[in-house]
């Protein structure tokens, strides 16, 4: 039986959203393994003189928890 856990995490760009989600998922798959989705809670933009300099996301991250990780907790 898969047990899923889920995080939350803050992420951004200065290109787009979609790169910002991808930042994301590069970053928490350096320390967290078999992650399933990413689900977009918020999205806000910085903005100066009128243009979007950065775009930041809210994401939560859902991944499946390792059969050995549980046999030990």
């Amino acid at each position: 039986m898969s047990i899923v856990k889920v995080i939350e995490i803050i992420s951004s760009s200065e290109k787009s959203i979609e790169d910002a989600i991808q930042n994301a998922v590069t970053e928490a798959s350096k320390t967290i393994h078999n992650i399933d989705s990413v689900f977009i809670k918020d999205i806000k933009v910085h903005v100066q003189d009128g243009k979007i300099t950065t775009y930041g996301l809210i994401c939560k991250v859902s991944f499946r928890i390792d059969e050995k990780v549980k046999e030990h907790v």
